[in-house]
């Protein structure tokens, strides 16, 4: 079995999937909507983030995956902890302000800070307050383990869920094919 030298990136196959295909198969796997958000030193920072899982019982980990070529992980990274906001069916305006790329995302929003120094959005369904435990670089993206330090059960409406580029379970079936 052959082994790329270290740090070098291995060829991709040419029989891989494009990021269109993969964004379209993928697609068919709903998925909960979080916000991952950090404050540092120039203020409250954050993200909208669908890559977000259950690690372990004992000890209690978490995992979200963070693109980190983004401007916020950097900064929650070097913070060392974050809190996973939890989106319920209702709050698609946070979505769209945390899943923008462009714009101050803590503009006009109320927030609070958790007690661990962390921005806690309004009214979601939970929030999950963590420090960085560890990051694990896969592609494009960092694989963050969180030891979770808090859970917060905020209310009890239906979760937002992300299918197959929409919000819903109703969303129209994608063509696997382009």
């Amino acid at each position: 079995m052959a082994t790329e030298p270290a740090g070098s990136k291995p060829a991709a196959h040419p029989d891989a999937p494009s990021p269109d295909e993969m964004r379209r198969a993928l697609g068919q796997f709903a998925s909960g909507v979080t916000v991952v958000t950090g404050l540092d030193a120039e203020g409250p920072v954050g993200f909208a983030c669908q890559s977000f899982a259950s690690v372990s019982l004992e000890p209690p980990l978490i995992l979200f995956c963070a693109d980190h070529r983004g401007r916020a992980w950097p900064r929650i990274r070097r913070s060392g902890r974050f809190t996973i906001n939890v989106l319920h069916e209702d709050q698609t305006d946070l979505c769209a302000r945390f899943g923008s790329s462009r714009g101050a995302k803590f503009d006009g929003l109320v927030w609070e800070p958790s007690g661990w120094s962390t921005p806690s959005l309004p009214g979601v369904l939970l929030r999950v307050h963590a420090d960085v435990q560890s990051v694990h670089t896969a592609g494009d993206h960092d694989v963050v383990i969180g030891r979770v330090r808090e859970l917060e059960s905020v209310c009890e409406e239906r979760p937002m869920v992300f299918f197959r580029g929409g919000f819903g379970l109703d969303a129209a079936p994608l063509p696997l094919r382009a």
